[in-house]
C-alpha cells in the first residue's frame, strides 16, 4: 500500500468516504483523465460529484485564474466590491438569465451546496411568516442540519444527532404507482392532515444522490402549478443537475417553470473552486444587510473561472454537443439492460446524468469497483447504493466516452453468465 493511503489512513477520521472506493493517490487530472502517483491513467466518470462538468484544468480557464492571481488580483473579500465579482454578474445576466427571460437576484451564500440550500430555506420562511417546508421522497440537498431536515437518506439524517423538524415529505414522481398529486393536494385541504400550508417546497429535477430519479416535465409543471395555487415558495435544487449536466444549463427549462428560488453550487465555478449562489426572484429579496453572511462567500477566483465557463454557453452549440453525446450514453444504458438481463437493470436520469439501478444487491457496487480496476471511476447512489452513476464531463470526446462505456459493458459481462446475444 502507499505511503501516502497510509498517512491519509492514519490522520484522517474515519468519516472519509470516496477515498475507501478508489484507494490510490492521485497526482494529476487534465480533462477527463486522472492520474495516481504509479502513473496509472484513469477516466474519470465521476466528475467531482458533478463539480467538474468542463472536466479537469479547462485550459481557458486556466489561463484567466493564472493571469488574475499573477496580477495580484483580490483573493479574499467577503462580499465587498471586486471587478471579478462585477464581471462575473454581468456575464451570467448577459449570457444566463437575459436569453432564457429569467430576473433573479444573485446572492453569494457561502461557497458550497449546502450553503445555498440553508439560504433558500431560511429566506423563504421570512417570506412567508410559515416554517414547514415540503421535501419528497429520495431527496439529497446537503448535511448541515436545515438541509439534512429536507433530506432523504436515513442514514445521513441521523447524522444530524438532534431531531429534524419543520419538514413534511411527500412523495418524488414515480415513488408510488397513484397519482402523487392527489396525496399531496388532499393534505394541503384537509384541515385534519396536520400538514400546515408551507413555506416553500424544495424539489431537484433528477435526484442525484436519491437514486438519479428524473421527474417527467409535466410533474414539475404541476408541483408548479400547486405551488402559485397556494402562495408556496417553489425552490429548484440545482446544485448537481444544473450548469448544464441534464442538457440545458439550468435543470428545469425543458419544464417550462420559473422557479422562486434557485440553489446553484458544484460546478458553477467551472474548475472546482467552493462558489454557490441563491437565485431570488427581486420581490423575494427582503433580506436585511447581513442577516445571511459567511466569511468566504466571496471566492474572487471562483468569479474569474466562473466567467470564463459562461463562454461554452454563448451560443446553442455546447448544448447541442451535450444532447448528442447524451443521446449516445443512453442509448448504450438500454442495450446494455437488454442484453444482460441478469442484473436486473433500469436506465435512469436524464442528459449526462444517468445510471442503471440494479434489483440485484451488491450489483452496482460490483460494476463500480470493477470498473475502477479497469482504469474507469465511477461512483454508486441511492438509498441502498443500487445505482452505478455515469457523470462523465460534458467536454468529454467521444473517443473517450467510447472508451468509458466499453469498460463499463467488460466491468458487467464480468459479474453476469449469460449475455443475450442479438
Amino acid at each position: 500500500m502507499s505511503k501516502n493511503i497510509d498517512i491519509i489512513n492514519h490522520y484522517e477520521s474515519v468519516v472519509r468516504s470516496y477515498v475507501r472506493n478508489f484507494p490510490t493517490v492521485f497526482t494529476k487530472a487534465k480533462k477527463s483523465k486522472m492520474w495516481d502517483e504509479q502513473g496509472n491513467e484513469y477516466l474519470d466518470f465521476f466528475s467531482g460529484a458533478g463539480a467538474l462538468n468542463y472536466g479537469h484544468n479547462d485550459d481557458h480557464m486556466k489561463e484567466k485564474l493564472l493571469a488574475y492571481i499573477a496580477d495580484d488580483g483580490i483573493t479574499h473579500s467577503l462580499d465587498m466590491a471586486s471587478t471579478a465579482k462585477a464581471d462575473f454578474l454581468q456575464k451570467f445576466d448577459d449570457v444566463i438569465l437575459k436569453p432564457r427571460d429569467l430576473d433573479y437576484k444573485v446572492m453569494f451564500p457561502g461557497p458550497t451546496g449546502t450553503n445555498t440550500v440553508e439560504s433558500a430555506l431560511k429566506l423563504a420562511r421570512k417570506v412567508t411568516g410559515r416554517t414547514d417546508i415540503i421535501s419528497f421522497t429520495g431527496g439529497f440537498h446537503g448535511m448541515t442540519i436545515g438541509a439534512l431536515s429536507v433530506t432523504g437518506n436515513s442514514m445521513k439524517r441521523q447524522g444530524a444527532g438532534i431531531p429534524l423538524q419543520n419538514t413534511v415529505t411527500m412523495a418524488y414522481d414515480n415513488y408510488v404507482d397513484h397519482d402523487t398529486f392527489v396525496y399531496l393536494e388532499r393534505f394541503l385541504e384537509d384541515k385534519g392532515s396536520g400538514v400546515a400550508i408551507p413555506a416553500a417546497m424544495i424539489v431537484e429535477t433528477v435526484q442525484g444522490e436519491g437514486g438519479v430519479n428524473a421527474a417527467r416535465f409535466e410533474w414539475l409543471k404541476k408541483i408548479e402549478d400547486i405551488c402559485r395555487r397556494w402562495g408556496i415558495l417553489l425552490i429548484i435544487d440545482d446544485v448537481q443537475a444544473g450548469v448544464g449536466r441534464t442538457g440545458t444549463f439550468f435543470s428545469f427549462e425543458a419544464a417550462g417553470i420559473k422557479p422562486d428560488i434557485i440553489c446553484m453550487s458544484k460546478s458553477l465555478s467551472g474548475y472546482g473552486l467552493p462558489l454557490a449562489v441563491t437565485l431570488i426572484k427581486p420581490e423575494y429579496d427582503i433580506w436585511q444587510p447581513g442577516e445571511h453572511n459567511g466569511t468566504f462567500r466571496g471566492n474572487n477566483h471562483a468569479f474569474i473561472t466562473a466567467a470564463a465557463a459562461l463562454d461554452y454557453w454563448k451560443d446553442d452549440s455546447f448544448e447541442k454537443e451535450i444532447h448528442q453525446k447524451a443521446e449516445l450514453i443512453y442509448s448504450f444504458l438500454e442495450d446494455l439492460v437488454e442484453k444482460y438481463p441478469e442484473m436486473q437493470g433500469e436506465v435512469r436520469g436524464r442528459g449526462f446524468m444517468v445510471g442503471i439501478a440494479s434489483e440485484v444487491e451488491g450489483f452496482a457496487s460490483k460494476v463500480a469497483a470493477q470498473c475502477f480496476e479497469q482504469g474507469l471511476i465511477m461512483e454508486t447512489a441511492g438509498p441502498n447504493d443500487e445505482v452505478f452513476k455515469l457523470f462523465p464531463a460534458l467536454t468529454i470526446s467521444k473517443e473517450e466516452l467510447q472508451q468509458g462505456l466499453e469498460i463499463i459493458e467488460e466491468s458487467v459481462k464480468s459479474l453476469v453468465k449469460n449475455p443475450v446475444v442479438n
